[in-house]
């Protein structure tokens, strides 16, 4: 069974990690059934030292998940 209050606390922390580094920039933040995590999509195209210092922030593991149709993409498997 999911726990779903989990995931809101844990998709509340990344949202306010990617506002105080970013600003507001998210295009897509929600949890993923089928890969069994949360993925983001930001609206903007970040290089490689914006990614890792951004991953380095998160409350739980980033993977880089390539580019989206907006922007730089993450999966937090959980």
């Amino acid at each position: 069974m999911t726990d779903f209050d989990s995931i809101w606390r844990i998709l509340d922390e990344i949202r306010t990690v990617v506002n105080a580094v970013l600003g507001e920039c998210i295009w897509n933040l929600a949890y993923d059934e089928k890969r069994r995590a949360i993925v983001l999509e930001l609206t903007i195209f970040l290089d490689e030292d914006a990614i890792s210092n951004l991953c380095c922030q998160f409350p739980i593991p980033a993977d880089y998940d390539g580019v989206g149709s907006r922007g730089t993409k993450f999966v937090f498997y959980l």
